[in-house]
């Protein structure tokens, strides 16, 4: 089969274009004939390297994917070849207790496609059979690979760790960013109230769209002066921060009392500086979130399925241009999901 392989770290110029061998699905695992791969920053990274972390090259990049089941293992009921299908991108041990009660992101074994063994940027892939998504006719391989990922980390942020209500106020970062285009879609559909911050006047108006309530430019505009103002010195209930370093110390200052901000990325940087009187004088919250549990993606995937949530697309690329995907989420040269496909 071919494939993107990524045998060293570096520019997008380690991205290889290759044959591989075809995978052969065990007996609790099914093939997939991937017609769509879903971009994230994840990608990048891996192509990058991180600092303290190894990754295990050679690797297939790719965490989300979606196409056709063309084998099925011995032990694999209720799916068939021919079906269309989704991948949930997180994968673990499957029999322990946190495993077993639908919190597997919580596993000491779990991992990601594309980050921990192969991804979906070839033209198939084997995985478990519990990570099996029943892909409707009504939507497209496109629309499906562009979704699990962020749909699913933004709901265990805001749903699970933060326990948004109707009425609450959320702040979301980088409106232009997959993680926030679905968090944003997701505290509308609880209720919420969203603030939601971009670089441009343009990614902006793209979160207003999307639903957000309060757009904020702040490249123009102090968004902690900006969210006190809108608030009326009040702050908001949520910040959803994947920023980091300095974005995230304003951000616990954008919070009312009982708040809660909650992170699952640091992309201008790991470091926290803050004053903690801050944190026990309003009762805040600091918290940690990646991607979430087999019951987290069951539930959101429900609603993507009805349309109550929708992917934002913003570049289809052949699977052979893997590297132009790359570039574009590294310029922040597009709004919303880079997908590659094959043979749509």
């Amino acid at each position: 089969m071919k494939a993107c392989l990524i045998d060293e770290h570096g520019g997008p110029d380690v991205l290889k274009f290759v044959d591989r061998p075809t995978p052969t699905p065990n007996s609790h695992e099914v093939r997939i004939a991937v017609k769509a791969a879903g971009m994230n920053h994840l990608d990048c990274w891996v192509r990058r390297g991180v600092e303290g972390h190894q990754f295990p090259l050679p690797i297939i990049p790719g965490c989300d994917g979606a196409g056709i089941i063309d084998a099925v293992g011995a032990e694999v009921r209720g799916l068939r070849v021919g079906d269309r299908v989704a991948v949930a991108p997180g994968f673990s041990c499957g029999m322990c207790d946190l495993c077993v009660s639908g919190r597997n992101n919580l596993c000491r074994y779990y991992g990601i496609f594309g980050e921990t063994t192969d991804g979906t940027n070839a033209e198939y892939l084997c995985v478990p059979h519990v990570n099996v998504l029943p892909l409707p006719e009504s939507m497209s391989f496109v629309d499906a690979a562009a979704s699990p990922l962020v749909f699913l980390t933004a709901w265990h942020m805001l749903v699970n760790r933060c326990g948004i209500q109707a009425g609450d106020k959320v702040l979301i970062h980088a409106a232009g960013s997959g993680v926030s285009m679905a968090a944003i879609q997701i505290a509308k559909l609880m209720g919420a109230e969203v603030l939601t911050t971009a670089g441009s006047q343009t990614k902006v108006d793209q979160g207003l769209a999307l639903g957000a309530d309060h757009g904020i430019n702040y490249r123009e505009t102090d968004f902690l002066k900006a969210t006190r103002e809108i608030t009326h010195r009040r702050g908001v209930d949520i910040v959803v921060d994947h920023v980091g370093a300095e974005n995230i110390a304003k951000s616990i200052r954008c919070l009312a009392k009982g708040g809660r901000v909650v992170t699952c990325g640091a992309t201008a940087g790991p470091e926290l500086t803050t004053d903690l009187r801050l944190v026990f004088f309003k009762s805040l919250s600091i918290l940690g979130s990646t991607m979430g549990g087999h019951g987290d993606m069951r539930d959101v995937w429900q609603l993507l399925c009805s349309g109550a949530l929708s992917p934002v697309v913003g570049a289809v690329l052949k699977m052979e241009d893997v590297a132009q995907g790359h570039a574009l989420l590294e310029n922040r040269a597009v709004f919303g999901k880079v997908v590659l496909t094959h043979d749509l």
